[in-house]
């Protein structure tokens, strides 16, 4: 029986974007995100017209690699109470969305950002305007929410947070992505089916499901509720096997890319776990 699950990893793109498929094919995959801009600069150059095209002849020859995704940079802080930090986190927003509709991409998931002391009402109303100012630009890619940890003032780790941030934006624009490490960090516990019937409650008592659009699956380095940010591998964190058993069985076309630390043959095994839970 051919497995429908999309999965797959965030791929590396050093020495070329296009080199995300070369990745991808080694690894057998069939779905991948990307960052594709520098992730350490506010104002990385353009996007070359030949750097473009090379992507789009990849893309064209690995159809079966499909949704294919940008993660914005962690420079971005949405929810800044710093007129000039708020102001560069939203035009390299804009940046990331013109670079997804060049290269075609479905979506681009970002970090809401933190309050820095300015509390969560204030914070998810600078989310609120930033948004709009992104969007103003009819951009075809989705802009996906991410959810957090907690870590310090960071927003979106309740997901009545992250109800409230993308509330007032149609569907059609704004949606959500779920990480694993971050929802379990926050204090949902999804390591067993009760547990997940609840989030699954959760989420639609939120009307989140239906924005739902990508997860990262992460084991969680640190315990249930420790609002900490730090990725395990599959089956060697707190979290446990079986509720990636649940996000492969309950999502099985959603995109589902594997955030876990890097390093000789780490993506292989992690892909291995999941694929054995199938």
């Amino acid at each position: 029986m051919k497995n429908l699950n999309r999965i797959g990893v965030h791929c590396s793109v050093a020495n070329g974007l296009h080199n995300a498929f070369q990745e991808a094919k080694r690894l057998g995959i069939n779905t991948f995100q990307i960052f594709t801009r520098n992730q350490r600069q506010w104002q990385p150059p353009p996007l070359k017209e030949e750097v473009i095209a090379r992507f789009h002849q990849e893309k064209e020859k690995h159809k079966e690699i499909t949704p294919i995704f940008s993660h914005a940079s962690y420079l971005i802080n949405l929810a800044s109470p710093d007129p000039r930090q708020w102001k560069r986190s939203v035009e390299a927003l804009k940046d990331e969305m013109q670079r997804a509709q060049q290269l075609h991409l479905a979506f681009v998931i970002v970090h809401p950002g933190a309050h820095k002391g300015s509390g969560e009402k204030e914070g998810i109303k600078t989310i609120h305007r930033a948004l709009e100012e992104v969007l103003q630009k009819s951009f075809k890619p989705l802009l996906l929410i991410e959810n957090t940890a907690g870590q310090g003032t960071t927003l979106g780790y309740r997901l009545e947070q992250l109800k409230a941030i993308v509330a007032p934006f149609p569907e059609s624009q704004v949606g959500i992505a779920l990480d694993t490490c971050h929802l379990f960090a926050a204090g949902y516990d999804f390591s067993n089916e009760k547990g997940w019937a609840q989030l699954m409650r959760t989420l639609e008592k939120y009307r989140l499901l239906s924005r739902l659009h990508a997860w990262h699956l992460n084991d969680s380095f640190y315990p249930l509720g420790s609002r900490k940010d730090r990725h395990a591998h599959i089956g060697k964190g707190y979290i446990g096997k079986e509720a990636f058993a649940l996000v492969l069985k309950t999502f099985p076309l959603l995109p589902k890319v594997l955030e876990t630390p890097k390093g000789e043959g780490k993506d292989e095994e992690n892909l291995r776990q999941l694929y054995e839970l199938l």
